[in-house]
C-alpha cells in the first residue's frame, strides 16, 4: 500500500472528500469535475466495475471506480448509465483517464452535472484494489469505533438513570457527549433547562418561544425546522409532555456573523438525543418534583446568588421560562413556612394560586422551609399591593407563614440585592413578630433596634456586650432572688422617671430609689447620665434578643 490510511474525523462516516485525500487516491492526481458541493456525501463502500449496468449491483452510498471502458459510445447510453447510478444513490463516480479516455467525455460531464453526481477524474494510474482495501479498512474501523462509542453512550445514560440523576445532569451529559447545545422545553415552549455548548445561554435562548414554535413537533427523533434542530419527544405516563432539542453551537445567530452552515447531525447525535429523551422520561416518572418547579428553583437560586454567567444570560433564561424581562419591576419575596413534611406542597399550592390569579412570578424552594417568589410587575402596578396578595396567599396555603419582602429592583441584575434585603428582614423577624396594621408582610422599614439585635443575636460581640453591661445585676438577682433587673427595665422604659417607674411596678418610690442605688453600685454606673442609660437600654434589648424575645 502506498501510504498510511487516515480515517475521517471521529463521530462521522468517511466522505468522498476524505477518500480523495487518502494518499492511495491522491497519488492519482484526482480532480472533482462536477458535484463539488456534494463531496461531503458519506461513502458506505467502494465498488470497482467495468459493467455497462453497475447500478444493479449497488445499494447506495458506494464510491464507483471505473477505467471508463464500459461507458456507452452514445450520449443517450451515457445518460442512462449516470441516471441509474444517481437513482440508486451512488456517492460518486471516479474515472481513470489512462486507458480509454484522456479527458472526460462531454456527455458524461453533462449527465453527472445534471444529476448532481460528483464526477472525479484520475490523471494517473491508480491501483483500484489497493483503494478498496484501504477504504474498506477505514469504513469497518469507523463502524467498529461507532459501535464502541454507541455502547459507551448507552452505558453512560444507563448509569445516570440507575443513580437517579436530575434532568440537568442528564442534559449536561448529553451536551458533553455530543458537543452540541441541549435544551429541555415543555409543551408551551418554555425552556426549562439549557446546557449550552460552544455558545451562551443568551445566544441559544434569544427569542426562544418564536423559534421553537417554528420548529415542528415530531413523534420520534429527527431534524426539524428552519434552524435544523434535532428534536425528540419526552413523555409522561404515555402522554406528550415536552421535548428535548439539540442545537448547533451557533444556533440563534443570524446575519453576517454566520459565515457557514453548521455540519449536519450524525447518527451518534441521534443516539445521544434518543437516550436523553428516554432518561428524561424515566426521571419524570421516578422523581416526584415537577420539572417546572425544579426549573423555577434553579432560576431563583441563580438570581439570588448571582450565579449567571452574565446579565444577558440571566435575561435570556428568565424570558425563556415565560417571565417578562423588559419594562418590568422585580420584587423578591421570602415566605418562611412552619417546619413540616408539606413544604413542597405549600410551594406547589402557592405557585398554582399565583398562576390562577394571573400573577407573573417565579416560585421555588430556596431552603427546606423557605419559599422564594420573584414578582415581575408592570412599572405602573403598585408593588406593595402585589406583595400583599402573595403574602395572604402564602399564609392561606400554610398558616403560620412569615413573609418578608425586599425593595423593588428595576432590572434583573439588581434582583440579588432585593433577595439579600428580604433575607435580612427575615433574620430580624422571628416567628410571631407583630405586623403593622396595614399589611401582612415585613419590610426593611420594620427593623428597629429590637429586631436588629434579634438578627445579630448569634454574634459573640452582642453577647459579650449584654453580659458586660448587665451581668452583675443578673448574678445578684440569681443569688438573692431580687428583682433589680425588672426595676432597671421599668426605670429605663419610663425614660428615667422614678415616680412613673414606681407607679408601674406597684411599689413605693423609696423602694425604687433603693434598688436603683444598688444597681448603680453593682454596675458602677450613674443612672442620671442619659448616655449611660442609653447603653443600658441597648443592653436590655440585646438580652431580650438573646432570650428569643
Amino acid at each position: 500500500m502506498s501510504g498510511k490510511p487516515h480515517p475521517g474525523p471521529a463521530g462521522r462516516p468517511l466522505t468522498v472528500a476524505d477518500v480523495l485525500a487518502l494518499p492511495v487516491v491522491a497519488d492519482g492526481d484526482p480532480r472533482v469535475v462536477t458535484g463539488l458541493e456534494h463531496v461531503d456525501r458519506p461513502v458506505r463502500w467502494v465498488h470497482i466495475t467495468e459493467l455497462t449496468d453497475p447500478a444493479s449491483f449497488l445499494k447506495g452510498g458506494e464510491l464507483v471506480l471505473t477505467t471508463g471502458m464500459p461507458l456507452p459510445d452514445d450520449a443517450g447510453g451515457v445518460r442512462r448509465y449516470v441516471d441509474e447510478l444517481a437513482a440508486v444513490g451512488a456517492a460518486a463516480l471516479v474515472i481513470e483517464l489512462v486507458r480509454r479516455y484522456h479527458r472526460p467525455p462531454d456527455a458524461l460531464v453533462d449527465a453527472c452535472r445534471a444529476r448532481g453526481l460528483p464526477l472525479v477524474t484520475l490523471a494517473k494510474d491508480v491501483n483500484f484494489l489497493e483503494v478498496t482495501q484501504v477504504v474498506h479498512t477505514l469504513i469497518l474501523g469507523n463502524q467498529a469505533d461507532a459501535m464502541r462509542r454507541t455502547q459507551r453512550v448507552h452505558e453512560a445514560f444507563t448509569a445516570l438513570t440507575l443513580r437517579g440523576a436530575r434532568p440537568r445532569d442528564v442534559l449536561r451529559a448529553a451536551a458533553e457527549m455530543s458537543g452540541h447545545t441541549v435544551v429541555l422545553e415543555d409543551l408551551v415552549h418554555r425552556a426549562l433547562i439549557c446546557e449550552p455548548s460552544g455558545s451562551t445561554a443568551e445566544t441559544v435562548l434569544a427569542d426562544w418561544e418564536r423559534r421553537s414554535r417554528s420548529t415542528p413537533a415530531a413523534d420520534r427523533a429527527g431534524i426539524r425546522g428552519p434552524e435544523g434542530w434535532l428534536v425528540a419527544p419526552v413523555e409522561y405516563q404515555g402522554e406528550a409532555w415536552g421535548r428535548v432539542a439539540m442545537l448547533h453551537g451557533t444556533s440563534g445567530e443570524s446575519g453576517p456573523s454566520r459565515t457557514a452552515a453548521p455540519p449536519p447531525f450524525g447518527p451518534e447525535d441521534v443516539t445521544v438525543l434518543e437516550r436523553t429523551a428516554m432518561a428524561l422520561t424515566i426521571a419524570r416518572l421516578t422523581r416526584p418534583t415537577p420539572w417546572e418547579r425544579a426549573a423555577h428553583r434553579d432560576a431563583l437560586r441563580d438570581l439570588a446568588e448571582q450565579r449567571h454567567r452574565s446579565p444577558a444570560d440571566a435575561h435570556a433564561r428568565i424570558a425563556a421560562l415565560g417571565l417578562p424581562t423588559e419594562h418590568t419591576r422585580f420584587v423578591a419575596v421570602l415566605a418562611d413556612v412552619p417546619a413540616g413534611p408539606d413544604t413542597a406542597r405549600s410551594e406547589a399550592r402557592l405557585s398554582e394560586e399565583l398562576d390562577a390569579s394571573g400573577t407573573q412570578a417565579l416560585v421555588g424552594l430556596l431552603a427546606p422551609t423557605r419559599i422564594g417568589v420573584l414578582l415581575a410587575l408592570r412599572p405602573s402596578r403598585p408593588w406593595r399591593q402585589a406583595v400583599e396578595h402573595v403574602s395572604r396567599t402564602a399564609v392561606d396555603c400554610a398558616p403560620g407563614t412569615t413573609v418578608c419582602a425586599g425593595s423593588p429592583a428595576e432590572d434583573l441584575a439588581d434582583v440579588a440585592r432585593s433577595f439579600r434585603e428580604a433575607a435580612r428582614v427575615a433574620e430580624a423577624t422571628g416567628p410571631g413578630q407583630p405586623l403593622p396594621p396595614d399589611r401582612s408582610f415585613h419590610l426593611r422599614s420594620d427593623i428597629g433596634l429590637p429586631r436588629l439585635l434579634y438578627a445579630l443575636r448569634d454574634d459573640t460581640r452582642v453577647q459579650e456586650y449584654a453580659e458586660r453591661q448587665l451581668g452583675r445585676v443578673l448574678d445578684h438577682d440569681a443569688r438573692h432572688g431580687t428583682g433589680l433587673l425588672a426595676t432597671l427595665r421599668g426605670y429605663l422604659d419610663a425614660a428615667g422617671n422614678k415616680t412613673a417607674a414606681a407607679r408601674a411596678a406597684g411599689v413605693s418610690r423609696e423602694t425604687v430609689y433603693q434598688r436603683l442605688r444598688t444597681v448603680e453600685r453593682l454596675l458602677g454606673r450613674d443612672l442620671e447620665s442619659g448616655e449611660q442609660r442609653t447603653e443600658l437600654h441597648v443592653a436590655l434589648q440585646a438580652l431580650d434578643a438573646l432570650r428569643g424575645r
